[in-house]
């Protein structure tokens, strides 16, 4: 199992930028694919980006593609999602998750293949 801190949500204007950082802690995080997570009021959770264990692969959803990128850090156990262009629809809570396999590809993530999850924080985007 792994512990995972999301942290970086706050309050932002439309338009304006963000970055989440999601520090992981357990077992070893550079096997794992990681991915984020967002859940807007009312609305059920819905995956957002996902890297894989080695970087090479990443995915997106199609709402945030050309506007996040997910990117992790292997020595400091650490994933990142970059938010730019931040519309008031990306308001909602936003959580790092760990693959439940090692060595998983970022599509594995897409599809709902999550064994830890952070607690979550909060971004809100004001028009």
């Amino acid at each position: 199992q792994v512990q995972l801190e999301e942290s970086g949500g706050r309050l932002v204007q439309a338009g304006g930028s963000l970055r989440l950082t999601c520090a992981a802690s357990g077992r070893t995080f550079s096997k794992y694919a990681m991915a984020w997570f967002r859940q807007a009021p009312g609305k059920e959770r819905a995956f957002v980006g996902s890297i894989s264990w080695d970087k090479r692969s990443t995915y997106y959803a199609d709402s945030v593609k050309g506007r996040f990128t997910i990117s992790r850090d292997n020595v400091n156990n650490t994933v990142y999602l970059q938010m730019n262009s931040l519309k008031p629809e990306d308001t909602a809570v936003y959580y790092c998750a760990a693959d439940l396999m090692p060595w998983g590809t970022a599509q594995n993530m897409a599809r709902g293949r999550v064994n830890d999850w952070g607690k979550g924080t909060l971004v809100t985007v004001s028009s």
